[in-house]
Order: C-alpha cells, then sequence, then structure tokens
C-alpha cells in the first residue's frame, strides 16, 4: 500500500503541477489503478467466460473511458459550434451516444505500427468516433471539418471523407453503404499477401438495404476473409426507423445467410463491444472469415446538424424541421440517455475499482481541456486558397504499375 500511497500523492501533485502534460497525468491514473485493481485480478480470470474486459490493464481500460469522453466533448464542441459560431462552416453528422461502439471496436484492433502492420477500419458519414478511436489527432480532425488548408486532407475532404492512413483510418464514406465492399477488398489484400491483418466497416441500419451489404458479407464468406462488417443499430436512417427497410428485429439474423456469426451486442456498454470485438478478431486472424456484429446504440442529435438542440445541452430535443416524415419521439431519446455510454464506462471501473469517483471526474476535466486546446489550434489556421481548388485531381508525371508488385 505505500506504494499505492506514492502513486496517490504523486496523481494529486500532478494535477495541481502546471508543468505536468494532460497525458501523463492519466498515465499516472492508470498506474494508480493498476495497484487498486491487482488483487481482484486473478479472480477476474477465473470467472465469467468470454468476458474478456475483465482481464484488461487498468490503463487500457482507462485508455477507453479517455476515448469515449474525447468523442463525446468533441461532439459536442461541434454541435455547440454550429449552433452559435458563424465561423464554422461544416454540416455535421453528429455520432454522441455511440461512443461505445467505436471505441469498444478500436480497442481490440492493432493500431501502432507500420500501415503494412496495423489493421484498419472504414467510418460512414458519421465518422468523429470512428476516427478518433481509431487515433486520430482531433486538432487536424477539427481543422479538415472546417476546410482548413492544415487539416487531416488539407481541407478537400471535410467531414464525410476526411481519412488518415496513417492509424489504418481509411476514411469516411458519404453514400450509404458503398465502404463494405472496399473494406472486403482490403481484407482480400490482406489474406493475398499473408498478413494478420484485419479490415473493418462501420455502417449504419440503413445499410443492411443496400447491394454492398450483402455483396461483401457474401464474397467474404465465400474467400475467409479478416473482415468484420459492424452495424451501428440507433434505430434510425436520417429520420424513417429501421424498419422501414429491414424485416427482421436483429439485422445480424442476416448472417445466417452467410453461414457466418451474427451477433447482437449492447453498444452502450464498451466492455461489452470490446468482448465481442476480441472475438471477431481472434477469429478473423486465424482464417475462419468473417463476422457480423450488430451494436445496439442510438444517436442524441439529429441525422445531421443540430436542430432542435442548445448550446451546453447534450441532445437535440426540439423541432427538427429536416424531418420530412416520422421522427423519434422526445421520451424515446430521454430514455436513452438513462444508459448513457460515459455513465455506463464510468460505472463499470468505478465499480472493478480501477477509478474512483474524483479521478474519474479530473480525466475528464483533463479530456474536455484537450478537446478545447484542439478547437482552439483549429480557429488559428488559414483557409484553403480558392486557386488550390483543382489540385491533386490529375496526376503528373509517370505513374508506376503496382498491379504486379
Amino acid at each position: 500500500m505505500a506504494d499505492h500511497d506514492q502513486l496517490t500523492r504523486w496523481v494529486a501533485d500532478s494535477t495541481s503541477s502546471a508543468s505536468t502534460t494532460r497525458r501523463t497525468l492519466l498515465k499516472g491514473f492508470a498506474a494508480a489503478g493498476a495497484a487498486v485493481s491487482l488483487s481482484s485480478k486473478i479472480a477476474w480470470a477465473d470467472g465469467e467466460i468470454g468476458y474478456w474486459a475483465k482481464d484488461l490493464p487498468p490503463e487500457k481500460l482507462i485508455d477507453m473511458y479517455s476515448t469515449i469522453l474525447r468523442i463525446r466533448w468533441f461532439d459536442r464542441t461541434l454541435a455547440d459550434k454550429q449552433l452559435d459560431d458563424r465561423s464554422f462552416r461544416n454540416l455535421i453528422h453528429l455520432y454522441a451516444g455511440q461512443e461505445a461502439v467505436a471505441t469498444g471496436v478500436c480497442a481490440a484492433l492493432n493500431n501502432k505500427g507500420p500501415f503494412n502492420e496495423i489493421d484498419v477500419i472504414y467510418g460512414t458519414h458519421r465518422p468523429s468516433g470512428h476516427a478518433i478511436a481509431k487515433g486520430v489527432n482531433m486538432g487536424k480532425l477539427a481543422a479538415e471539418y472546417n476546410f482548413k488548408a492544415t487539416g487531416l486532407n488539407r481541407g478537400y475532404a471535410g467531414e464525410m471523407h476526411v481519412a488518415d492512413k496513417s492509424v489504418g483510418y481509411m476514411g469516411g464514406d458519404g453514400i450509404v453503404g458503398p465502404a463494405a465492399v472496399i473494406a472486403a477488398g482490403s481484407a482480400f489484400a490482406f489474406r493475398a499477401r499473408g498478413t494478420k491483418q484485419v479490415s473493418v466497416v462501420f455502417g449504419g441500419d440503413g445499410t443492411y438495404a443496400t447491394p454492398a451489404f450483402h455483396s461483401s458479407l457474401n464474397n467474404a464468406a465465400l474467400l475467409k476473409l479478416p473482415f468484420i462488417y459492424v452495424v451501428e443499430n440507433n434505430l434510425y436512417h436520417q429520420f424513417a426507423h429501421y424498419s422501414y427497410s429491414c424485416p427482421m428485429k436483429d439485422i445480424a439474423t442476416a448472417a445466417n445467410t452467410y453461414r457466418i456469426p451474427g451477433i447482437v451486442v449492447d453498444g452502450q456498454d464498451v466492455t461489452q463491444v470490446y468482448n465481442k470485438m476480441k472475438e471477431a478478431v481472434e477469429r478473423a486472424r486465424a482464417g475462419e472469415g468473417p463476422t457480423l456484429i450488430e451494436a445496439k446504440t442510438y444517436r442524441y442529435y439529429a441525422h445531421w446538424g443540430a436542430p432542435g438542440a442548445t448550446v451546453g445541452q447534450l441532445g437535440s430535443f426540439g423541432y427538427d424541421p429536416q424531418a420530412i416524415t416520422s421522427w423519434r419521439p422526445e421520451r424515446e431519446l430521454r430514455d436513452w440517455l438513462q444508459r448513457d455510454p460515459v455513465d455506463i464506462c464510468r460505472n463499470t471501473l468505478i465499480s472493478w475499482g480501477v477509478l474512483d469517483q474524483a479521478k474519474a471526474a479530473a480525466i475528464e476535466t483533463a479530456i474536455k481541456q484537450e478537446v478545447k486546446e484542439a478547437f482552439e489550434w483549429e480557429a488559428k489556421q488559414p483557409l484553403c486558397k480558392p486557386e488550390d481548388g483543382l489540385k491533386n485531381v490529375f496526376i503528373e508525371g509517370p505513374v508506376a504499375a503496382r498491379q504486379f508488385g
């Protein structure tokens, strides 16, 4: 306990020290969590079969909690900016409410190393959660969202096409569904090269009714590709309930057609998502083929933008003028808010002895400052020049043939 007391004092000192970085502070929390929870680690290993998150080291669990918070406060800042900042130019598709899905999925992947070794993911038109969970720089992401010349893609991508190959985030998808086919192609390339990489595609509930959904799963099953399809079922595609386009209650049931595992998971609980994703990743690396995972989740804001929202308040509760068909009842949103991914993750880590309330609050304060600084950096960046609009359209010079080597 002497070591734990020393760590506790170090964490307290770090909180007040201006010279200590927030990331160092978070590492201190992780170390303190390790000391607190070491005695129960053995019991977890002999406990519930398949609950792999219980065996993760404290620093990994705290990193997952931190990732959820980064996504949450990045999106809340985006919402407030669209409502109250006329310098913000982009339309946005907010991910708030679904943070546990991207976090749990990416936590089970290999995210560090050279590009020919890391796992890759393909996002959707709601890309902030996927990008941040995979390790994209938040400042450059914010700059890309606002078409700044120093953004991740120099302002050419905006929100829906943002990408960062260096961390294996292959890009958002401005059209519903087709990323699945490209992701399956990456999985085919991994198998052809003999690497142990895995390709993951995220899709909304609306992608079930697209040809790409079935084509990608069909071919991945035939060829036993290291491919994982994650359906984020937030109940609505744009403004229509998914039951208008899917005859099954569980979209994961579609996996039966292709004789592959189809798994339904609680998308509000990051540990549950991690558990199922870990099994799917191990199956893919072992050459056993694809998995379809359906995460039941919910988005707190409207389909795009923040109509009906209020600055400083989480979620869209007011009238949405974009909703030309039926739309969700307010009580449904309030019900889902009672199972918030941030609260579930925090409460789980506290119950496991990894954190206490004070440390959890300090982590959130540090993350909010990170996000604030990311947007402050973005605000200082230059806009793209009009004359740059025709750059990167045509390739100049010779193009080497790559299909043979």
